[in-house]
């Protein structure tokens, strides 16, 4: 979440008259993430959150499925944010001349350090995501998978070199090995696709929800767990905490458990994971846009989770 987009405050009642939620009595940016601008809003009729689509980052043929699936997990009793249709019965609207929706506003905290415990829990939720999306209608390629990423990074070798000398020709190593080793008729479904723990709620050590489904697709969805390992499991020092993943991924199994050839790939699509947000944070870390209340994320803390992943993770070799 960020804010690129000011509300007038003229503007926020105008979109609001089309709504059922009374007025306005609060509205204030978050100053998270990297994608759309987000408002926590206090209306007469509770809390919720505005999302601004802001169309550098957002496709608004897109959205449709993004708020489809929110729906569509609500509905099916998993703790996702559910758009809120105004008068007419449309959740996607505009405002400052930009798509934007209201969403309900979830209760719970994120954590920065989370425990075994936590850990074992997010991996329980995401599995019940990927159940309770199961028969969901909507298709969204990921267009940022494995065979978008060669040319994600085409133009940005000097930047990766300005990073670190030498790096643009070790990533086209990894962009090979990876081409060659993408494993292939793994289970496929909706993933989240940036399970990060500043999306997901807890309620103590209980998973609560999650949240920002705004890169939403289909996909392997052993690769959702990857990108989750990634997010989850390494230290401050750049290390790998094997201990939190095997917890991670027993709250996984408690639900869904893997099949033999999802375990035997989690080690390159970890990899792949890692490669994916490393790419999209080197083309950020040039191109925030002047004035928004928003950090761009250091790529080179994937840089770092790459070379671990050079080494071969071992995942399934020991006790849970």
């Amino acid at each position: 979440m960020a804010v690129y987009t000011d509300i007038a405050e003229d503007d926020l009642a105008r979109f609001l008259e089309g709504f059922d939620l009374g007025v306005a009595m609060a509205f204030k940016g978050i100053a998270e993430g990297v994608s759309n601008s987000n408002y926590l809003l206090e209306a007469t009729a509770g809390r919720f959150i505005l999302t601004v689509y802001e169309p550098a980052r957002s496709n608004e043929a897109d959205l449709p499925y993004f708020l489809g699936l929110m729906a569509w997990l609500k509905d099916h009793g998993f703790p996702s944010a559910k758009p809120v249709p105004d008068r007419a019965g449309t959740t996607l609207g505009r405002i400052a001349g930009k798509p934007a929706a209201i969403v309900e506003f979830l209760p719970g905290l994120s954590v920065r350090r989370p425990s075994h415990e936590q850990r074992r829990a997010a991996g329980a939720g995401l599995a019940w995501m990927h159940q309770a999306a199961d028969g969901f209608s909507g298709r969204r390629e990921n267009n940022l998978g494995q065979s978008h990423w060669a040319a994600m990074f085409a133009p940005l070798h000097a930047q990766a070199d300005a990073l670190k000398p030498g790096l643009a020709k070790t990533i086209q190593s990894d962009l090979a090995l990876l081409d060659a080793a993408w494993p292939k008729g793994l289970p496929f479904g909706p993933v989240h696709a940036d399970y990060f723990p500043d999306n997901v709620f807890f309620k103590g050590a209980e998973f609560a929800a999650a949240i920002d489904f705004y890169f939403a697709c289909d996909d392997a969805l052993s690769f959702d767990i990857a990108i989750a390992l990634n997010a989850w499991c390494f230290e401050s020092d750049g290390s790998f905490n094997l201990t939190a993943a095997r917890a991670f991924l027993a709250g996984y199994e408690s639900r869904r458990p893997l099949t033999a050839t999802e375990k035997t790939a989690l080690p390159v699509l970890a990899h792949g994971a890692a490669m994916r947000f490393f790419l999209s944070r080197l083309q950020d870390w040039g191109s925030t846009l002047a004035g928004a209340l928003v950090k761009p994320h250091d790529p080179l803390e994937y840089e770092r989770k790459l070379a671990v992943h050079r080494e071969g993770l071992h995942l399934f070799d020991g006790p849970v």
